[in-house]
């Protein structure tokens, strides 16, 4: 029997994808180690590595099947829930193992193609639940925005990889508010 079709190989590698799967909900990616997942799915840190030999690929199968919480089920009036959202998203991209595993993924992303469309799922996701949320804001008259689905996001998300992973600095409220008042006007 190969490994790829061992039985015990396969209920090991669910224990271990429903183990991260409840670390990235519960916790953020930044939980998703190869020894937490072992931890909680009582394997042993070298079966985890076996079936995913690198991080990324073990996170990326994490998010394939889990729903991620952010940007999910948006709530009136939108602006402070927004700005949860974006703080949320911003406080777990400033811990470093988490920007570590977003640069690795991006690069991942240019030369792996399973990496890739798992990469562009994911940003197919957060894209439409902040268009999702800004429909909302728009239809309540809480916001008038002439901004594409595509450029939302790159308003909204984008500068707090930047500033947090490539200038280093955190993200204060201030920049989250400058944030929001880029996508359009907001009646108070």
């Amino acid at each position: 029997m190969s490994y790829s079709t061992d039985p015990r190989a396969a209920r090991s590698r669910e224990a271990m994808i429903t183990a991260a799967r409840r670390l990235l909900v519960d916790e953020g990616p930044g939980a998703i180690t190869h020894q937490r997942v072992a931890e909680l799915a009582g394997v042993g840190r070298a079966t985890v590595y076996r079936h995913w030999p690198r991080p990324d690929q073990l996170l990326l199968d994490a998010m394939g099947g889990a729903d991620l919480p952010l940007f999910k089920n948006p709530a009136s009036p939108v602006r402070p829930w927004l700005r949860r959202e974006l703080r949320q998203m911003a406080d777990e991209l400033s811990v470093p193992a988490v920007a570590a595993m977003a640069l690795t993924l991006a690069r991942s992303a240019l030369s792996d193609p399973v990496i890739a469309d798992r990469h562009d799922e994911s940003n197919r996701t957060i894209t439409a639940r902040i268009a999702a949320a800004v429909t909302l804001a728009v239809s309540a008259g809480e916001l008038t925005t002439d901004a594409t689905p595509l450029d939302l996001s790159a308003l909204l998300v984008g500068p707090l990889h930047f500033r947090i992973v490539i200038q280093h600095a955190p993200v204060d409220d201030a920049l989250l508010d400058r944030l929001l008042d880029s996508i359009g006007t907001w009646v108070t």
